[in-house]
Order: C-alpha cells, then structure tokens, then sequence
C-alpha cells in the first residue's frame, strides 16, 4: 500500500514564501507527487510554481497572476528523480520566480 507524505517547507524567515508537498511513496519510489511553490502576495497567498505527475507524466506548470499556466514537460527516468528535482529547483531559485510573477502582476496592473 502507498505511503502519502504531506507537508510544508517554509523558504522565508517572514513565512511569506512556501513549498507545499505532497507524494505518494511505494517501496522507496515516488509514484504520484505535487510540489508547489506558493507566496503570500497582496494578502493572499498565491501558487507561482507547480511541478505534479496530473496527466500522466511529470511536469512543471508556471502559473501567471492572470490564471494562465505554462506547462513543460520534465524528462527524467522516473518521478523519483523528478520530484528530488523540483523540490531542489524550488529551494533554489524561489526568489527568482516570486520577482517574475510580482513583475508580472505590475505590469498587468499597470495596463
């Protein structure tokens, strides 16, 4: 029987920026996974970044402050391989995707 793990991974000293986990774990392997970057932006918390294993194969969504999202595929062997990925990739470059959505959310304000 799969295990789920759940949890959340504070990137900020404020708690303002977060990666929010979820998986399913059978015999050491991931077999389902969602890994979210989210901000709390303008009194709201906000998901800038999702990688998830929905539709079949593991991807990364780069959801904009209008709703649209932008799906890339992820090529790895398997989604044990891309979930480690997406949770360093995230602990990474946060900061780098919470200033393209703020930029983004400007300059849609702005128009």
């Amino acid at each position: 029987m799969p295990k789920e793990l759940n949890f959340i991974f504070s990137l900020s000293p404020d708690l303002e920026d977060r990666i929010r986990i979820s998986a399913f774990k059978e015999k050491k392997k991931i077999i389902k996974f969602v890994v979210q970057y989210e901000s709390f932006i303008r009194k709201k918390w906000r998901p800038i970044i999702r990688y998830d294993t929905s539709h079949g194969f593991a991807h990364k969504d780069i959801i904009h402050p209008n709703g649209k999202e932008e799906k890339q595929p992820l090529y790895f062997p398997n989604y044990t391989t891309a979930f480690t990925f997406a949770i360093q990739d995230l602990k990474i470059s946060w900061q780098w995707y919470k200033n393209g959505y703020e930029e983004e959310l400007k300059n849609a304000k702005e128009k």
